[in-house]
Formats: structure tokens, sequence, C-alpha cells
């Protein structure tokens, strides 16, 4: 079987650009109700994939200042600022099915990017366990 199958394009997901402010970023997020989204660069590589969490800590920690951060400061503070690299890795679109499930038992989604970097869309645990229960049911 092939990852592709399972693949939502990009032109289908939501995303945050690197250098949205954090309100653009957490509006964007309420919007759809996700508790996370990848992050690309203006290039449309992946870059990491951001959580409500994150949002959260750095507004309540202010990571890089000792004050709270408050919504008129999120405007002016990039989501690329409070980003953690290599959170939710991508996987190639060559991946193996067996690398996408692994991947899959620790994210609710798995990035996917072509051979560049470039990000090309997700494949969810959702459509996995789906795909699993409608094929192998006893």
């Amino acid at each position: 079987m092939n990852l592709a199958f399972f693949l939502k394009p990009k032109n289908e997901v939501s995303y945050l650009l690197d250098e949205f402010s954090v309100r653009q970023g957490l509006e964007k997020m309420c919007y759809h109700g996700y508790t996370a989204i990848p992050v690309l660069d203006k290039e449309g590589h992946y870059q990491t994939t951001i959580s409500e969490g994150d949002f959260l800590w750095y507004i309540i920690k202010g990571e890089n200042t000792e004050e709270q951060v408050d919504i008129k400061t999120a405007e002016h503070i990039k989501v690329g600022d409070i980003m953690k690299p290599g959170k939710n890795p991508a996987v190639k679109i060559t991946a193996t099915m067996e690398e996408l499930f692994l991947k899959a038992l620790d994210q609710n989604f798995v990035p996917v990017v072509d051979d560049r970097g470039y990000f090309i869309g997700i494949v969810t645990r959702r459509d996995l366990i789906k795909y699993f229960y409608s094929n192998f049911k006893y």
C-alpha cells in the first residue's frame, strides 16, 4: 500500500506560516477548532507543528521575557519565534507504511513532504484507523 492513498493534500489542509503573528495563528486555530497545526516557511517548506499548548505556555510564561504576553503584544510576535523545531517530524512521500504507522502512534497527524522538503499534505491517524476498521473487520 502507498502512503499517497491516505494523503490529504496541502490545498485541503490548514497551516500557518512562520511569519504569521501569534495572534493570527491563534485565530486560525480557533476558527478551525484544531489543537495542532503545521507551520511552513514562506517557500512552503515544512518547519514544525505548533500546538495550542505551545501558544498557551508562551503567553503565560513569555518564554523570552519575564512578563506575561497580552494579545496586543501577540500581534508583534511571530509564530516562528515561539515554534519548537523538530516537533511532529514529517515523513517523505516515499516513506514506507511502517514508518507512517509508527509516526501516527504518537501524533494525531503526520506531515508529509516531498524530496525537497516542501509540505504536500498530511495523513491523519483517524483516516488510518478508519481504513483498518473497515477493511479488517472480524
